[in-house]
C-alpha cells in the first residue's frame, strides 16, 4: 500500500503539517516495522515526524503497531515486572543502569532491560553488564522474578532495531527513540521506567502514558539513560494505570553529598563500581535508593491491583 499518503500529511512542515489518527500512526508504523516500504520513504517518515513531533494519539498508534509486532518476554512466575529501556549509553557520566537493575532485582521483582547502542562515541550498558558477567539473551525465555536480563531490541522486533539504525546513516534521532522509552515487552503487566532529556519531553511522554493506562515513572535520567543522576535529586513522577501520581518533589542544584563515582565511563571502571555498591563497600547513591523505593512502591500497586482483580 505504501506511506506516500500519510508522508503528505506529516510532510508539511510544523505550520501545515496534519496530525494522523491513532489507527492511522498504526498503520504507517506497522508498515515502517514490516520493512514494505522503501529506503526513501523511512527516511522522509524519519525527517517530517521529527520536524513536526508526535502528537500522543500518533505515538499511541505507533506502540500499538509494535505490540502487535513484537516478541514479548515471558515471565516465569506471573506477577510483573520491571522494565528498563536502555538506549543511550555513557557519555561524560558513567551509566548506573546496571546497578539499578541490579538492585531492583534484589529486592524480589524481574526486571526486564532491553536496548541497542545507538550511537558509537558512547559506552552502551550492554559493555558494563557484559564486564559483569551479565551476557544479553539471544532468545526470548521466562524471565524469574528475582532476575534482571538484558534483551536486545533486534531478539524483540528486528524492524524496531532497524528503524533505530536509521540514526547512523541521517544523524538524527526519529520517532523510534522515543517509542523505546516508552514500550512495554513484557507478556503482562510491568512498571515502565522511563526518562526525558527535555522538559518538552516531560509533558509529552506523561500524555502518552496517561492515553495507554500505563504504569510507570517517569523522571530526568543521566545522559538519556533512565537511572536516576547520582548528583541530584530530580523530580520523579508515578503514573498507576494511566493517572499520574506525584512521587518526589526532587531539589535543585547538586546534591551536598555527593558519591565517589568511578573517573572513567569505560565498562570496567563502572563495573567495579556497581559491584562495589551491591557488596556494600560503597553507598547507594540517594537519588537511586529512592528511585528504586518508588519503583517498587508502584510494582507492589500492580500486584494488588491482580490480586484484587
Amino acid at each position: 500500500m505504501g506511506i506516500s499518503h500519510y508522508i503528505k500529511d506529516i510532510g508539511r512542515g510544523r505550520g501545515g503539517a496534519r496530525p494522523l489518527t491513532r489507527e492511522q500512526a498504526a498503520d504507517l508504523f506497522g508498515q515502517l516495522l514490516d520493512g514494505t516500504v522503501t529506503d526513501l520513504e523511512v527516511g522522509a517518515f524519519c525527517l517530517a515526524m521529527r520536524i513536526k513531533g508526535e502528537t500522543p494519539q500518533e505515538m499511541a498508534g505507533f506502540l500499538d503497531a509494535t505490540a502487535a509486532r513484537l516478541q514479548a518476554v515471558p515471565l516465569a512466575d506471573g506477577g510483573t515486572a520491571v522494565v528498563i529501556p536502555s538506549y543511550n549509553g555513557a557519555r561524560r557520566l558513567p551509566a548506573l543502569t546496571p546497578l539499578l537493575a541490579l538492585l531492583l532485582a534484589r529486592e524480589g521483582v524481574a526486571v526486564v532491560m532491553h536496548g541497542t547502542a545507538t550511537e558509537s562515541s558512547r559506552v552502551p550498558v550492554s559493555d558494563v553488564l557484559a564486564a559483569m558477567g551479565v551476557q544479553p539473551l539471544d532468545a526470548l525465555r521466562p524471565v524469574r522474578a528475582g532476575e534482571a536480563v538484558f534483551v536486545p531490541t533486534g531478539v524483540l522486533l528486528p524492524g524496531l532495531k532497524r528503524l533505530l539504525d536509521v540514526r547512523r546513516v541521517v544523524g538524527l534521532r526519529n520517532s523510534a527513540h522515543s517509542l523505546v522509552k516508552l514500550m512495554n515487552p513484557v507478556a503482562g503487566p510491568a512498571v515502565i521506567v522511563s526518562s526525558y532529556t527535555h522538559p518538552e519531553y516531560a509533558v509529552s511522554m506523561a500524555a502518552v502514558f496517561e492515553l495507554m493506562g500505563a504504569t510507570a515513572l517517569l523522571l530526568r535520567g543521566t545522559e538519556g539513560e533512565v537511572v536516576a543522576d547520582a548528583r541530584r535529586l530530580p523530580q520523579m513522577d508515578g503514573f498507576i494505570a494511566g493517572r499520574r501520581v506525584p512521587l518526589e518533589e526532587g531539589r535543585k542544584g547538586t546534591l551536598t553529598k555527593v558519591p565517589a563515582l568511578p573517573a572513567g565511563v569505560d565498562a570496567q571502571s563502572t563495573a567495579a563500581y556497581v559491584q562495589d555498591v551491591l557488596a556494600g563497600r560503597q553507598p547507594v547513591p540517594t537519588a537511586v535508593a529512592l528511585q528504586v523505593e518508588h519503583i517498587l512502591r508502584l510494582a507492589r500497586h500492580n500486584i494488588s491491583m491482580e490480586t484484587t482483580a
